[in-house]
């Protein structure tokens, strides 16, 4: 059997969307719906896709722009309302009613927005690393380098550079540990070289967006107080805030915290207290 189904969905616009299907389909536990980070793609999650496949039906999802989903003409369009549209049409073409979003960083925004969105249908929700307050440096670094070309010769130089950028976030990541990062994060291009697998001017919605006032999303935060909710924060994290993070508790009763040591943004969801913690919570939900 092979690890997973590949898949392709129309958005509202026409836009190709791609996807990956693990697991299995006739579970009656909701299925997963796997949401990345803001340049990332369904990669990202193919490990913990297979951890809980043998219990449980798994989307992985490539937004717009980046991986195998189509780039779209218009960068204007990369936005969170547009990534929450079509997150909805993946699971409308899949006749998916119920699901329990996995939303890393702006994954985490979105799960929210989905909760909004279709009350009913989430049954449960797990936030990496996000909240609904972005720190101003966290978001200042991310605007800082989202949208600049970067080609390597290999995966190895690519790992390497990931290394020299990110090593305050994972201080303790393995030699292959860095390796997997650059093969989820590089795509061989024509030219022989490893370039970033998605649509460099998604740099100039970020950089748009960081311009304008902050957003209030505690409203869109309060579409989850109903909703189960694990919320996992790197200690080292300069996106989710020890304040945030502990206000978040405070006004959600079913929310259960999480703290990963030695990560900052984001976690990797496979850490020694992390996984078993996320293992917990989808038994239950």
């Amino acid at each position: 059997m092979t690890e997973f189904r590949e898949g392709r969905v129309g958005a509202q616009d026409g836009l190709s969307l791609y996807y990956r299907d693990y697991g299995n389909r006739d579970s009656a536990k909701a299925p997963l719906i796997c949401l990345t980070g803001l340049t990332r793609n369904a990669k990202d999650y193919h490990d913990f896709a297979l951890r809980h496949a043998p219990k449980r039906r798994v989307i992985c999802v490539d937004y717009r722009g980046r991986g195998r989903s189509a780039y779209d003409p218009d960068w204007r369009h990369y936005v969170p309302p547009t990534y929450v549209g079509d997150a909805l049409a993946v699971l409308t073409a899949l006749d998916i009613g119920h699901v329990v979003s996995v939303g890393t960083s702006l994954g985490g925004l979105l799960t929210m927005g989905l909760g909004a969105a279709r009350p009913a249908m989430l049954k449960a929700a797990i936030l990496n690393d996000v909240g609904p307050a972005i720190d101003k440096d966290g978001l200042a670094r991310i605007a800082g380098y989202v949208g600049t070309a970067v080609h390597v010769a290999s995966l190895e130089e690519g790992a390497t550079r990931l290394k020299a950028q990110f090593a305050g976030a994972y201080p303790d990541l393995s030699e292959d540990g860095w390796r997997m990062r650059a093969e989820q994060t590089f795509i061989r291009q024509a030219d022989g070289r490893f370039g970033l697998d998605y649509d460099l001017n998604l740099g100039n919605a970020v950089r748009e967006a960081a311009a304008g006032p902050a957003a209030d999303l505690w409203p869109l935060f309060g579409a989850l107080r109903d909703v189960p909710t694990l919320a996992i924060r790197g200690v080292l994290s300069d996106v989710l805030s020890a304040e945030v993070f502990a206000k978040m508790k405070e006004i959600h009763p079913k929310l259960v915290p999480v703290l990963v040591r030695n990560r900052g943004h984001v976690p990797l969801l496979d850490e020694p207290n992390c996984q078993p913690a996320i293992d917990r919570f989808l038994d239950e939900h």
